[in-house]
């Protein structure tokens, strides 16, 4: 189906929030694999459509007057692009606070050092799993000893860290090594993000979802450790949607506080945008950051409440999810505007149970909790099965 915005349905330009974040997803090339990336599933067949240097520089210097103090760059892997460090210096002087977001792939020891000189100011490195054959397996890389390596190197050069693990199905009970892990190493704070359903994620859910009890023993240990560790560590434990009973924000507000920018220059509302069918998404090399921000069909589409149907809209509750994650909405229902059915009053609830309970059903009838090859064989991100992927849409719209 598609998305129009009827007239009444959307906010004023003078309602419009200040952005604080910019998302500068550099590239989507990446040296990894992840079956959960976050990525589109059709990639590009080349690089060439990338935004250039001072295509980037401007967005930034066009970001930072509409209000903007966080910058983020991400990917694919920023690394593989040689002006990652001339951006952070670049954003550090416009008064940015910038954030590295990395698999550290790319990181050398040498290019820590010209980050730190250009002024980032925090590097989140990702870990695929906690030990050597689980990071390798799900990251399709075999890049664990760097990994570890340019983690001590960053906290030995004084570069604000965080570490990102991933969590699944077939490594939830990394839990309690992977919060050793990050202690031993010195990282600043820690992350346990379990896989949020979009992209390949989504392409790959039937095996990547845990069940409700890998869930609760991870939180468990997480817990665990917060209790007992004695350690400063900040820990997040980031849980998956479909186990809740509300939803959460969509990108804190459609339109309220990111603006992403993707590697061709495509500015969104949130990462995922791209695949409700029907919205124009406009393009910073034809429009101002801020006339999108301002007057695009697309920030204004699900800004604030008025296009909310029932039962978001008569909702007391309807000021603190703000109807959920538009795209999650689209996935599971077939409708953007529709209640997004984590919520448990969505009419529609029901289409969530019914996937946490084959993912709990899948998760009894395997022998123990510890990391398993998947009942159907995963989907890994790569340019090849991008291609796979784009040529069976093809032939099912043909």
């Amino acid at each position: 189906m598609t998305v129009k915005p009827p007239a009444d349905k959307v906010s004023t330009p003078e309602r419009a929030p200040v952005p604080l974040w910019l998302l500068a997803e550099l590239t989507y090339a990446c040296p990894l694999q992840c079956p959960y990336c976050s990525n589109p599933l059709e990639l590009p067949k080349s690089r060439n459509s990338e935004l250039t240097t001072e295509q980037w520089l401007d967005v930034m210097q066009q970001a930072r007057k509409l209000g903007a103090v966080q910058l983020g760059f991400s990917g694919g892997e920023p690394l593989v692009r040689p002006d990652v460090e001339l951006l952070v210096q670049e954003g550090s002087k416009m008064g940015f606070y910038c954030n590295l977001i990395t698999s550290a792939l790319g990181l050398t020891n040498e290019r820590i050092t010209a980050l730190k000189n250009a002024g980032l100011n925090h590097l989140q490195i990702s870990f695929q799993g906690s030990d050597q054959e689980t990071n390798a397996r799900f990251g399709g890389s075999d890049s664990f000893v760097h990994k570890l390596a340019m983690t001590k190197e960053v906290i030995r050069q004084g570069i604000p860290l965080g570490l990102n693990f991933v969590l699944h199905r077939h490594n939830i009970h990394q839990v309690a090594d992977f919060l050793a892990l990050a202690d031993s190493l010195g990282a600043e704070f820690v992350e346990l993000a379990n896989t949020q359903y979009y992209a390949w994620a989504m392409h790959n859910r039937e095996q990547l979802l845990p069940s409700r009890q890998q869930l609760q023993d991870a939180e468990a240990a997480t817990n665990k450790f917060r209790d007992t560790s004695g350690s400063r560590m900040k820990v997040f434990f980031v849980a998956p949607d479909y186990y809740d009973d509300r939803p959460k924000k969509c990108s804190n507000g459609w339109g309220t506080t990111f603006i992403t920018v993707t590697p061709d220059g495509d500015a969104l509302p949130c990462q995922s945008a791209r695949i409700i069918p029907g919205l124009e998404f406009p393009n910073i090399r034809t429009q101002t950051l801020r006339d999108i921000w301002l007057d695009s069909t697309l920030f204004q589409r699900f800004r604030g409440t008025a296009w909310m149907q029932e039962p978001c809209a008569s909702c007391p509750e309807k000021l603190i999810d703000l109807g959920g994650c538009r795209c999650q909405a689209f996935m599971l229902t077939g409708d953007a505007a529709s209640t997004d059915p984590v919520c448990s009053l969505s009419p529609l609830h029901h289409v969530v149970t019914e996937i946490t309970d084959a993912a709990n059903a899948q998760a009894s009838s395997q022998p123990s909790t510890q990391s398993s090859t998947p009942a159907q064989p995963l989907l890994f991100r790569n340019t090849s099965n991008s291609r796979k992927l784009s040529a069976k849409k093809e032939t099912s719209t043909s």
